[in-house]
């Protein structure tokens, strides 16, 4: 437990068996009326926003997610099976934490868990990935700069530099989803 006095960007709070990533805290005072706590909160389950507000001193749930690294395997149907490096157990991930992830992950691929208990809540790609161009589609003359675009082996659609041909690997952000360099 923690008084909401406490809190602080960065925690998670378990509210009504949910829980919620601290987005912003801040102290309210009025001129009439006691003084409070307003939060924006992020599900972890959903990923919706919620922003509730909390008397001075209350006490709130805090939790501490574990973090694991996870090495992709493959697609089992809905689902995406991860080995945990550190005990060698496979875990099955579901698509909705998966998300749009997917359009970078290939089998070998390290990511970070958010786990509470057994329950994945997130995962984190690394900021960089060496991706191979797969194909290339038609040019896009839009900039004065020429470029194009390429699929890359796990689908993901990168606009890049007309230099970059079928068969290069490419740097890519998979934060900002943007081509970075050749490798």
């Amino acid at each position: 437990m923690v008084l909401s006095n406490n809190i602080s960007p960065g925690m998670v709070l378990s509210i009504g068996g949910t829980l919620y990533k601290v987005e912003s805290s801040i102290k309210v005072t009025v001129p009439k009326g006691a003084p409070f706590i307003k939060t924006r909160l992020k599900s972890l389950e959903t990923n919706g926003t919620l922003e509730k507000s909390f008397k001075l001193e209350q006490s709130v749930k805090d939790v501490t997610p574990a973090e694991r690294r996870l090495e992709f395997l493959y697609n089992e149907g809905k689902n995406y099976l991860f080995l945990d490096i550190g005990n060698l157990e496979q875990v099955l991930v579901p698509s909705a934490i998966v998300g749009e992830k997917l359009n970078y992950l290939r089998e070998g691929v390290e990511v970070k868990a958010l786990f509470y208990g057994d329950v994945i809540f997130s995962l984190e790609l690394p900021q960089f990935l060496e991706l191979m161009v797969a194909k290339i589609e038609e040019e896009q003359s839009r900039t004065e700069e020429s470029t194009h675009v390429a699929v890359l082996e796990t689908g993901a659609h990168i606009e890049v530099p007309s230099f970059i041909d079928v068969g290069d690997i490419i740097k890519v952000d998979t934060v900002s989803e943007e081509y970075v360099q050749r490798v």
